[in-house]
């Protein structure tokens, strides 16, 4: 029976590929990595980065094609860590888009195993910078859509919205969700002062939405049924229950 108490895993978003644009975070992250198990897009340049001790495996897919199933992925993310090392899964842009980061994670959760997620830039926000173009320009989009051509064979193709500034009212919010189809028993998280000391966290249903105050800003409202099971990723730091929030210090 080993003696090793359980190691950690951190999901890395790598960015579009320039190393400068790592995150301070995810550079300390991979720098201090035993294991770095990294999808087919990550650059050379940042491949270069992992240290010379830690063991890195390619496990990306292309175009369809394995050479690594996920199942198999997460089972050696579950043994690397239960032999207590510090396991990097490094993935292209940010890890909790368009990736399978939420089969991982419900893989270590059933593994006892701790998790920790480091967000990175979006390819999208990249092709906008290099573009010189703001996708939010007020005088001509309110919104953004991310979409994939990439679904699971069971896929619904279902929508989560992002909503940026959602504002102490949300009352009309409320009424453009339900406009939109979405029905009243959608789960809803809102999210004030985001990866701050002060993170706050309340989860909901856009029925319930329009009875919460508002939380402090910089806030964001995120609405979708992928937060039907996530109960188990409430901040740590520090939540607010709907009660107080009607009366924010």
């Amino acid at each position: 029976m080993s003696g090793h108490m359980p190691g950690k895993v951190y999901l890395v978003g790598a960015g579009p590929g320039d190393p400068e644009l790592l995150t301070l975070k995810a550079l300390r992250v991979l720098r201090d990595a035993d294991v770095v198990l990294h999808d087919d897009l990550i650059s050379s340049q940042i491949l270069k980065l992992i240290p010379r001790t830690a063991t890195t495996i390619s496990v990306g897919k292309r175009c369809g094609a394995a050479r690594v199933t996920q199942e198999e992925i997460n089972a050696m993310l579950v043994a690397y860590a239960r032999s207590g090392r510090t396991v990097v899964r490094l993935k292209s842009g940010d890890p909790m888009l368009f990736g399978r980061a939420g089969e991982e994670i419900d893989a270590l959760r059933r593994g006892g195993i701790a998790i920790e997620i480091v967000p990175g830039i979006s390819s999208a926000f990249a092709a906008a910078a290099a573009l010189e173009i703001s996708l939010t320009d007020r005088r001509k989009a309110s919104r953004v859509v991310f979409t994939t051509g990439h679904r699971a064979p069971a896929g619904t193709g279902g929508t989560t919205q992002v909503i940026y500034m959602p504002g102490p009212d949300y009352s009309a919010i409320v009424q453009r969700l339900l406009q939109e189809g979405f029905p009243s028993t959608t789960p809803c998280a809102v999210i004030s002062a985001v990866s701050q000391d002060n993170e706050s966290v309340i989860r909901t249903t856009v029925g319930e939405l329009s009875h919460l105050g508002p939380l402090p800003a910089p806030s964001l409202l995120l609405v979708g049924e992928v937060l039907l099971d996530q109960q188990a990723m409430i901040s740590h730091r520090t939540v607010l229950l709907a009660s107080l929030a009607a009366n924010p210090q």
